[in-house]
């Protein structure tokens, strides 16, 4: 959240219904400024779409308690995905970015990286499902890149791109 203000509820189903509800929710507080948020997480296909708009509370949600959320995520989706073949393992980041003013959507962005479900962590860059997720376009895991790169392929990175196009396109920029 953002401090002095109490964060919204994310009761979506998708990743682009929570960016808009948090871009409306912040919005309405910044003065007739664009405010960005955005929602973002994995989705495995072998899962149905799991973690998907809860990934960031994936174990927590199975009753997981840990002040290592990160490594709790992990280690679940490692043990609900251990039968799945490798040829099954096909997953992507997702990530919605919604600009918003005065508790109004007015454009969202949508991305996202496919990529393969690796079945042990590798590498030490990035956060949360960063080593399991393993780029073929680079042939190594989100957290084996190095930030220029995570910026130029992610998710959010792409995501980000189309919202400062569309920035510019408007002459929405300042």
């Amino acid at each position: 959240g953002i401090e002095g203000i109490d964060a919204p509820e994310e009761t979506g189903v998708t990743f682009e219904e929570n960016a808009r509800l948090k871009a409306e929710y912040y919005s309405r507080d910044v003065g007739g400024e664009i405010l960005i948020a955005d929602d973002s997480g994995l989705t495995v296909d072998a899962l149905s779409g799991e973690p998907g708009v809860r990934s960031a509370r994936y174990a927590e949600d199975a009753g997981i308690i840990t002040n290592h959320p990160d490594a709790a995520n992990n280690q679940l989706l490692l043990e609900r995905t251990e039968g799945v073949p490798d040829s099954r393992r096909q997953c992507a980041f997702v990530c919605s970015i919604a600009a918003a003013r005065n508790g109004k959507t007015l454009k969202t962005f949508n991305a996202e990286a496919r990529g393969v479900l690796l079945r042990a962590a590798k590498g030490s860059n990035g956060f949360g499902y960063d080593p399991l997720f393993y780029f073929p376009e680079l042939n190594k895991s989100f957290a084996e890149i190095s930030r220029e790169e995570k910026l130029r392929v992610s998710h959010r990175g792409k995501a980000f791109s189309l919202f400062l196009d569309w920035i510019d396109t408007n002459r929405l920029a300042h």
